[in-house]
């Protein structure tokens, strides 16, 4: 296959943790994975860019990238283009029609929220798209029926779940009863009693955060603690949040960390947490945190809703409980402070369903199929 790679999510070179996102690490991983297939010509066009500035700088490069584009179509250098977002596609809306015209084949990956974005401009841009893709892969079963929901054949539709680059996080798992390697910048010692709860993303609304921290925090033994990292729009009610229930001495915003500091999070957590709640027109589309922690051994307790029903197989890497549900949620941490025998077993099929489920070399194997049945 000759495939024109395409992306608008890579961070910068010299600074590669100022944008990772779960689009930014499928699409970075992606690549190297399809990098290492001798059945695959790959050119890259892409746009580095932290996430400060990449909404601004993604203005010039779509639109410079509707004429690559048209160059492309008149080279017909390609047999595939592939577009990690809708957004990254935006372009086809002047180059498609050249490049359908040439017979090649236009696939994209969906996450969630570029296909939800309720902006109506864009919301009109995303029909028209779905009526010039030939494959397109989202990464969940929600993702998918919003697609279908916007006019996508079915039969378009290949749903291809997230993937972890588990080099990242090798013999993690084995070493979480191992003293601490690296010190969390801004959070103390825990106690030795601690159960650590513990979440990594993006600080949007549709987490949760703040609704875990008001409703189900309080109904929590002392000894549990919960941090969160990352950052976003909600940090600042998160932390009122925090201050409202008299929570300082439990709950922590670490804010980012870096990649060592992540992974002593996932080595020090007992289990991961997403609470999310349902924000109409911004879904989880996936929640490949849920996956980095699994590939460490860490359950995760999850809202039962939207894409990360694809992500959880219960009582396998973690359990659901009801979206706002606060008492189903304390009831859970609950009984695996009561079971530690149960929490380590879940922590051993977590790391072992994760490594064998979730791998790129076949994530990457499916993107192809997909595309080919096309």
């Amino acid at each position: 296959m000759r495939l024109l790679f395409v992306s608008h999510s890579f961070p910068p070179l010299d600074a590669p943790l100022s944008n990772v996102g779960g689009m930014q690490r499928v699409a970075t991983e992606l690549h190297h994975a399809l990098e290492a297939r001798s059945d695959v010509s790959m050119r890259t066009v892409t746009l580095r860019s932290s996430w400060k500035w990449v909404h601004i700088k993604a203005v010039p490069f779509l639109v410079s990238l509707a004429v690559r584009l048209g160059r492309e179509a008149a080279a017909h250098r390609a047999d595939t283009i592939l577009f990690t977002s809708m957004t990254t596609a935006l372009p086809l809306l002047i180059a498609g029609p050249a490049l359908q015209r040439k017979g090649i084949r236009i696939a994209a990956i969906i996450h969630g929220l570029d296909v939800t974005d309720p902006n109506p401009v864009y919301q009109m841009a995303v029909r028209r798209l779905c009526g010039m893709l030939d494959a397109v892969m989202p990464v969940s079963r929600a993702t998918g029926e919003e697609l279908v929901a916007r006019g996508l054949p079915r039969d378009r539709v290949h749903v291809v779940p997230n993937a972890v680059d588990l080099d990242r996080f090798k013999g993690v798992a084995d070493s979480c009863d191992a003293p601490a390697r690296v010190h969390v910048t801004g959070v103390p010692t825990l106690p030795g009693d601690a159960f650590l709860l513990v979440t990594v993303g993006r600080q949007v609304r549709r987490k949760g955060f703040v609704w875990f921290v008001e409703n189900v925090m309080p109904k929590l033994p002392e000894r549990v603690i919960f941090w969160l990292a990352g950052d976003g729009p909600e940090r600042e009610n998160i932390e009122a949040a925090i201050k409202r229930a008299g929570l300082q001495q439990r709950v922590r915003c670490l804010g980012k960390i870096s990649e060592e500091e992540l992974v002593e999070l996932y080595r020090r957590g007992k289990l991961f947490v997403m609470p999310n709640i349902v924000v109409p027109g911004d879904m989880e589309g996936f929640g490949i945190v849920m996956l980095e922690a699994g590939a460490c051994g860490l359950p995760t307790l999850a809202a039962d809703l939207e894409g990360i029903r694809d992500v959880i197989d219960e009582g396998v890497n973690g359990w659901f409980a009801p979206t706002e549900d606060a008492d189903a949620f304390a009831a859970r941490i609950q009984e695996l402070l009561d079971d530690p025998d149960a929490l380590r077993q879940a922590s051993q099929r977590t790391a072992q369903y994760v490594s064998s489920t979730f791998r790129w070399d076949t994530t990457a194997q499916r993107y192809l199929d997909a595309i080919r049945r096309q």
